[in-house]
């Protein structure tokens, strides 16, 4: 009697087929797929806006790897995503932070939140790609004080570049897209790096050298200058020489690489590896009914590629599967989107 009312209860609550915790470009396909396979949706996020990783790093650098695009920016290919996830109406909730996750009567998953909300599900997806995120910080004398006036971690509006002198630090991709993207825009770009061996692709790279942006090898950042209100310069320690030389500049953009922290994922009792959710090929974790896609899983026998374009594929076999979990005489693959009725 008592499993037939907690069955009761389960059903007054608002129950969806799949809830998909994380907005970037897996969680917003994902949510996509699964209206296409005609499961009710509701999409989960912790930030105010949908976009993830893509949204707050990198609005307006270019992307070269996205299927359909020779070339988009992020804030670009997150508006046509969105429009793309919100096509059959899935329920979105921005500003929450799911805590933890646990099964209930009748198979259903509630999902916990830090506001003290409760989320029903028959399936979850986590696409929550590298976790929470904040940017290594430079050392420099003078950084924390012009942090957000002068000094930059994130760039969501490259107007404030516009004509203007900047110094770039770092070596990976991001500090090199920038100085590509900036390039033209800005009166000047001086790029600076510790070594003389890049993280960045080889092409951008090779682009770099060919731009006419100055680029400064084995130099650091050692001071920010300013006149009390706005940046002005910059004092560069050359490692080689050991010797200091002061640059005049209006803005300073620091792409040093950034820190990821999985948060409260790390406790939900998935089997982790890292700050990876171990995942079969079919992107089912050890936890029946949740499943895992993008930069945050790692399934099984795969090549590990943390790009747009795995995630794509890894929300579309998550939700596949997840669709066949809760309905076992719906088939896995529905066949071509093109033979549907969208």
């Amino acid at each position: 009697m008592q499993k037939a009312l907690n069955q009761r209860m389960m059903s007054e609550k608002d129950v969806y087929d799949i809830t998909i915790v994380g907005g970037g470009p897996t969680g917003l396909f994902a949510s996509f797929y699964a209206g296409l396979r005609q499961m009710r949706t509701k999409l989960v996020d912790a930030l105010e806006e949908l976009g993830g990783q893509v949204e707050v790093l990198y609005p307006e650098k270019y992307i070269y790897d996205v299927g359909g695009f020779a070339k988009v920016t992020g804030k670009e290919l997150v508006k046509g995503m969105v429009e793309q996830a919100l096509k059959f109406n899935p329920a979105v909730v921005l500003g929450e932070r799911i805590v933890s996750i646990k099964a209930v009567d009748g198979g259903i998953i509630q999902l916990d939140s830090a506001s003290g909300r409760h989320h029903y599900s028959k399936t979850v997806l986590v696409a929550a790609g590298v976790g929470a995120f904040s940017p290594n910080r430079t050392e420099a004398v003078g950084s924390l004080e012009y942090e957000g006036r002068g000094v930059y971690y994130f760039l969501k509006d490259k107007n404030v570049m516009k004509g203007k002198k900047i110094l770039i630090v770092g070596g990976g991709d991001s500090a090199v897209d920038w100085a590509l993207n900036l390039n033209h825009w800005s009166e000047s770009i001086t790029l600076v790096h510790r070594r003389d061996v890049f993280r960045a692709h080889e092409e951008s790279v090779a682009e770099l050298m060919r731009s006419g942006v100055e680029v400064k090898l084995f130099f650091e950042l050692k001071e920010v200058l300013a006149d009390g209100q706005k940046v002005t310069g910059a004092v560069l320690y050359d490692s080689k020489n050991k010797t200091e030389t002061r640059i005049d500049v209006d803005a300073i953009l620091v792409n040093i690489g950034f820190r990821a922290d999985i948060g409260p994922i790390k406790d939900w009792g998935l089997r982790i590896e890292g700050r990876e959710i171990s995942a079969t090929g079919r992107m089912e974790t050890n936890i029946p009914g949740v499943f895992v896609a993008g930069d945050i899983a790692a399934p099984q026998g795969t090549v590990k590629l943390n790009l747009i374009a795995v995630g794509y594929a890894q929300a579309a076999v998550a939700v596949n599967v997840a669709k066949n979990y809760i309905d076992p005489k719906a088939r896995i693959f529905p066949g071509h989107s093109s033979e549907m009725k969208v």
